[in-house]
């Protein structure tokens, strides 16, 4: 029986009516390579029940403290039944991009059930006209609450279900498995205990809050990092819908790093926020909505220590970066972007990046969510703006993965949205020995973002116009803040399809 961290507590109690809060992916694989040339539904929950024991998410789900009192705990599900958590479904012809990225979005808005582990995937067949992908492939949709891992724990998970070689390995001999059924008096013990601790805790977090803040105003003052100032309110504010959109582009990775060594001292990063930075200006431009603001985004960091890397469960801090859409030259923007992502690194290291982690530890669960839950309902939630959008990195296998034979030849992940944030980008990188890619993907509630394709031309738009003056050499240096000279080439609006709304 193991208890909930704070982090992990806090993504339940975040989770309201129509934001739920678990995490994801979809891959696509090419069943050509496995023996036979097919991999059936049977072989894959095959597969799935070998490894069950070599991960705690498969076969554990939550009991919770009477009163909320305490955090919850992880238990063995007792009734545990692969076949409930593996489904098998197909798309109708013709089975293109579009329908592939409708049916994800509609099973990731669907809540996963409190009462049994807390995960889902789905084998999705018919894939027979997405543009590059072999005919004949299928999908593997997975969904996992965020209580039960981050995106750091997420690519270990992805890696005891997959294979180095079309060949599947030995997953070894299960342990035994131990069903522990706890019991209510158990828990209210353990919650008292917990109580007691609290003020010490508390103590600790004090302690280290004297130093940060002294850290924090030299560097103010040295202007080691600079505050962000009010942030602009978008369409991307305001109140969730229930249901999402999801998309995504790709890109090589070689471009992307030629695109980085232009300027000294950029990462790949801040490649891919400047790249967030032109979309969402193209977009907001082509409503005519874009803020004289900068738009600021969100960057959940890993804050595990080398010896915590095979720890479950979340250690997520976050820093806020100002994407800078208020420059119009991308060049000039990169170089800015790279600055504002240094200044956010060095106020999360003055703030102490496990801050965040060690002050959910000693927060009441019961008293977290009724907070959140009272600012969703009374509209506080959507009076300030944190940031604008969320853009974190993924970092996928560095080498060929196999499922059951199949090699896997595309994926994107799939994000929360959070209270008064609608739009959620995820960077997935695959730097392997013969090739590259780096997949930018987003997921959006759909009342704010209507039209996702449009959406993923802004991005792809944006990637190219970097891309191109980058390589060409031909920076300029236009005023900071240039958004009333003559904008970008916009990408041409698209009328709506009914496909595209339902």
């Amino acid at each position: 029986m193991q208890q909930l961290s704070g982090q992990d507590a806090m993504f339940l109690h975040a989770e309201l009516d129509g934001l739920p809060q678990h995490i994801g992916g979809v891959s696509i694989y090419d069943q050509s390579t496995a023996a036979g040339g097919k991999v059936r539904f049977k072989q894959i929950l095959a597969l799935l029940e070998s490894r069950l024991h070599l991960s705690p998410i498969f076969r554990r789900k939550l009991a919770f403290v009477p009163y909320g009192l305490g955090r919850p705990y992880w238990v063995e599900d007792p009734d545990f039944d692969l076949e409930y958590h593996v489904r098998h479904i197909a798309l109708p012809k013709p089975g293109d991009w579009r329908q592939l990225c409708i049916l994800a979005a509609r099973i990731h808005a669907t809540p996963l059930r409190r009462d049994k582990p807390m995960w889902e995937i789905y084998v999705i067949e018919g894939l027979n006209n997405i543009e590059g992908i072999p005919a004949g492939c299928f999908a593997l949709l997975l969904k996992v609450h965020h209580c039960a891992m981050d995106g750091a724990t997420g690519t270990q998970f992805m890696n005891i279900m997959h294979d180095l070689t079309p060949e599947p390995r030995d997953s070894g001999k299960a342990t035994p498995w131990l069903v522990e059924r706890p019991s209510t008096l158990g828990m209210l013990t353990r919650a008292y205990v917990d109580m007691w601790r609290k003020p010490g805790q508390l103590f600790d977090i004090v302690k280290q809050a004297g130093p940060a803040f002294m850290r924090i105003r030299r560097g103010k003052q040295d202007a080691t990092f600079h505050s962000l100032g009010e942030k602009p309110k978008t369409r991307f504010q305001g109140r969730i819908s229930r249901h999402r959109v999801v998309e995504a582009r790709s890109f090589d990775f070689a471009e992307i790093r030629r695109i980085k060594n232009t300027h000294p001292g950029t990462t790949v990063n801040d490649v891919m926020l400047t790249i967030v930075a032109g979309g969402l200006r193209k977009y907001l431009q082509s409503k005519g909505e874009l803020p004289d603001a900068s738009l600021v985004t969100g960057c959940p960091i890993d804050v595990r220590s080398a010896e915590e890397r095979s720890a479950g469960g979340n250690m997520v801090g976050f820093m806020n970066v100002s994407l800078r859409t208020d420059i119009e030259n991308p060049l000039e923007r990169m170089a800015e972007v790279h600055k504002e992502a240094l200044s956010a690194k060095a106020y999360a290291e003055a703030l102490g990046p496990r801050f965040a982690v060690d002050l959910t530890d000693v927060m009441p669960g019961n008293v977290l969510s009724l907070a959140i839950r009272t600012a969703s309902a009374t509209g506080l939630a959507e009076a300030s703006t944190v940031f604008n959008t969320i853009v974190t990195n993924v970092p996928g296998p560095p080498v060929q993965l196999y499922l059951c034979g199949a090699e896997l030849v595309q994926s994107i992940s799939l994000g929360p949205l959070l209270p008064n944030v609608g739009l959620f980008h995820i960077v997935f990188s695959t730097v392997q020995e013969k090739q590259g890619s780096v997949t930018l993907s987003f997921t959006a509630c759909r009342d704010m973002l209507p039209d996702p394709a449009f959406y993923a031309d802004c991005l792809q738009a944006s990637f190219e116009e970097l891309r191109d003056a980058a390589l060409a050499g031909t920076a300029k240096t236009p005023a900071a803040k240039t958004r009333h000279k003559a904008g970008p080439r916009k990408p041409a609006q698209r009328k709506i399809t009914k496909t595209e709304r339902a």
